[in-house]
């Protein structure tokens, strides 16, 4: 069954050259690609899309992300941006961004990222991830509390960050895709969150400490 698409992409060419990269394994179908959120409400009510990709430089492009969760909470949302700073990537993420990619990212990464996110991931190009992190090690706004998460949990949520998928997480630490799985889930619940991005917004917004 096709995951439905919608991109918001305010370049032309490029909205043409994703779109062509994602129909091309046949395993999406992108229902609809715009210029600009003008209409974004109404666009999501008709179309139902599974997964959205979002420019968050254009006009309203961060306040979009609000609109998406707002109309259709279980539809995912990648940003596809140009900018990268810590202010930006906070506001995406807390407003309920999934993922989260530079445009100096392949067309063909892009496509992996659709695949990671509907995987359960949280893609991040890694200059993203390298400042999430970074800014978790700012000694004057740690928090030092953990959650009482153990090492392995950890060393799970950093690899969640870094926007490996629960697969790619299982193989990294060389642990069945089943335990990979229990760890996120107790990794959640003691986070009081549902989900990868809620982990990682709580992660940033309260510096939890990830020594």
């Amino acid at each position: 069954m096709h995951s439905k698409l919608l991109l918001f992409e305010k370049d032309e060419k490029l909205r043409e050259s994703l779109k062509a990269v994602l129909e091309s394994g046949g395993e999406y179908v992108v229902l609809g690609a715009y210029e600009n959120v003008k209409d974004i409400a109404a666009i999501l009510r008709l179309e139902k899309p599974d997964l959205v990709i979002l420019d968050a430089g254009m006009p309203e492009g961060i306040t979009a992300i609000s609109i998406i969760k707002k109309e259709r909470p279980e539809t995912l949302v990648l940003i596809y941006t140009s900018v990268l700073d810590e202010e930006k990537l906070f506001k995406c993420f807390c407003r309920g961004a999934n993922g989260f990619l530079l445009k100096n990212t392949s067309l063909i990464e892009v496509y992996e990222g659709v695949n990671e996110l509907r995987d359960g991931g949280a893609p991040m190009s890694p200059a993203a991830a390298k400042l999430v992190l970074e800014s978790f090690r700012k000694p004057s706004k740690k928090n030092e509390e953990n959650y009482n998460l153990t090492d392995r949990e950890i060393e799970v949520l950093k690899l969640l960050i870094k926007g490996l998928s629960v697969k790619r997480i299982a193989s990294e630490l060389n642990m069945a895709f089943e335990t990979s799985r229990s760890h996120l889930r107790n990794i959640y619940q003691k986070l009081n969150v549902h989900c990868g991005k809620e982990a990682i917004a709580k992660v940033f917004t309260e510096k939890i400490n990830l020594k």
